[in-house]
């Protein structure tokens, strides 16, 4: 009898601790909103050939764009300029005489052929000067084309340092270093069932100012096949932070969430998600960035919480960044908020809904909660 009562704790232990972590083995793979880094897996479909929005707006596509592609680009542009107005002076010496004829005073001194064209057109384009070849005033047209590919190199040297130092400064290799925790917990504080997940700055230089926002996003599927996208926003404690220290973000799940009426066995079914996303300014560079992830009903682990991190030392705060994505379990209840508020305060004749709890019998007592959580001794982090 004592070694079949052990089996059956083990068996609900493990009841316990999986079925609110993985979904059903053989349902498909549901296709995020969001995904993880806070990329969208949308695809825009438009005529072929329809380059005009890219065109409208170059810069800023040339920043978006990779930094292979954008090298190749600008070395194009640079060898290609050279060529053309190598070309012009190949053409003005041509039309000049200067190819054929050495005894004639030349447009440009030194350039006899394309060659020295090419190079005379590197050397100006590139303020490099050697000194062999140089402008004549022997003719006008050579000199228009001259002062025409001064202000040409001026203006692409502008625009080729304008873009590496906006690459270099985007927004997103900031929000890189500022992360949200890769699973969100749900959770008792204060007698309130709770959504939280965690957000961090793993920089020196710490943000001292944001704005963090939830919202749950599902797509609904009207009658005629098309689908409209839902977005709810979700009530979030301490929307402004101060990420000097890694910041726990609290929703309450209370009358008017979208997530009010469901309960763990609910999640898993139901097909939303929880876009999360923190906008701040950075305090090197002033610009704003915005850091964003997604978590789906797989993602959130209920019964737990968040492992402690933060430690007060002789002279400082000490953070685990070790622990950041740690949880480890608490006994909560396994119903809906909305269940729970009325197992709270039961109807005349109602019955509570504390045997939801598993009973767990520790040192001769009886109390509700998985063992492993009252103990909290297992630990599991986020993947």
């Amino acid at each position: 009898m004592m070694s079949s009562g052990r089996i059956e704790q083990v068996v609900i232990d493990t009841h316990y601790t999986t079925v609110h972590t993985l979904g059903k083995q053989d349902e498909p793979k549901r296709l995020r909103y969001m995904q993880k880094d806070g990329r969208f897996p949308v695809v825009f479909q438009k005529p072929p050939g329809d380059w005009s929005p890219y065109l409208m707006d170059i810069f800023t596509t040339l920043v978006e764009i990779r930094w292979r592609v954008m090298f190749l680009i600008f070395f194009l542009s640079y060898i290609l300029s050279w060529l053309f107005f190598g070309l012009c002076y190949w053409l003005i010496a041509h039309v000049n005489g200067d190819v054929h004829n050495p005894d004639n005073n030349p447009c440009v001194e030194n350039v006899r052929g394309f060659t020295g064209a090419f190079m005379f057109s590197m050397e100006t384009q590139a303020t490099i000067g050697y000194g062999f070849r140089g402008m004549t005033e022997n003719c006008i047209v050579a000199i228009m084309v001259v002062t025409v590919q001064d202000i040409f190199s001026c203006l692409l040297d502008t625009i080729v340092i304008g873009i590496v130092i906006a690459k270099m400064a985007s927004a997103r290799k900031r929000a890189q270093t500022v992360g949200f925790s890769s699973c969100a917990v749900v959770n008792l504080r204060d007698g309130v069932l709770c959504l939280s997940w965690r957000l961090g700055d793993l920089r020196g230089n710490h943000i001292l100012e944001g704005v963090a926002r939830a919202q749950v996003v599902r797509y609904v599927k009207q009658p005629l096949g098309s689908i409209v996208m839902s977005y709810q926003d979700l009530d979030i404690q301490n929307r402004d932070i101060v990420l000097a220290t890694p910041a726990t973000i609290i929703h309450k799940l209370e009358p008017g969430s979208p997530l009010y009426s469901l309960g763990p066995e609910d999640l898993l079914e139901d097909n939303f998600e929880l876009v999360v996303s923190f906008t701040y300014t950075g305090d090197s560079t002033g610009m704003l960035h915005q850091t964003r992830t997604s978590y789906s009903p797989a993602d959130i682990h209920w019964g737990q919480r968040f492992q402690d991190m933060l430690k007060v030392g002789k002279k400082r705060y000490k953070v685990d960044y070790a622990l950041f994505n740690v949880t480890t379990w608490v006994p909560v209840p396994l119903l809906s908020a909305e269940e729970f508020d009325r197992g709270r305060h039961p109807a005349e004749g109602g019955r509570s809904h504390s045997s939801r709890f598993p009973s767990v019998k520790r040192n001769g007592h009886i109390s509700q909660g998985n063992h492993d959580t009252t103990e909290e001794v297992m630990q599991q982090t986020c993947l």
